[in-house]
């Protein structure tokens, strides 16, 4: 399943993997289909279960791929569990966390 989704919508985030970056249930905005680089945290399609989405941090660049790792390492499974993903499975850039009353950017 290939997602091309451009433009910008609000995603819930679930599990620890990206504290204290992001938390459960927190809300982040992510631009779809806009360019990535080394460091943003974004939203990547696992390439062995295609529908499920994961919020992760690019870590490097791997072969034709990127190198996913949660910012909670003892909580994240990534590219440390599945091997790096394609560069089309990286879908979306995470650009701001809800806050209260307000995003904050990333």
């Amino acid at each position: 399943m290939k997602i091309r989704q451009r433009g910008w919508s609000v995603v819930r985030v679930e599990g620890l993997s990206m504290i204290p970056t992001l938390a459960p249930d927190e809300r982040a905005l992510v631009h779809w289909g806009t360019e990535v680089g080394l460091g943003d945290v974004v939203v990547a399609q696992r390439m062995d279960q295609p529908e499920l989405l994961l919020v992760k941090r690019l870590v490097r660049s791997a072969g034709t791929g990127w190198w996913l790792e949660g910012d909670n390492p003892g909580a994240s499974d990534d590219s440390r569990a599945f091997g790096a993903v394609e560069t089309d499975a990286v879908i979306g850039k995470v650009v701001a966390r809800w806050s209260g009353w307000k995003f904050v950017r990333l």
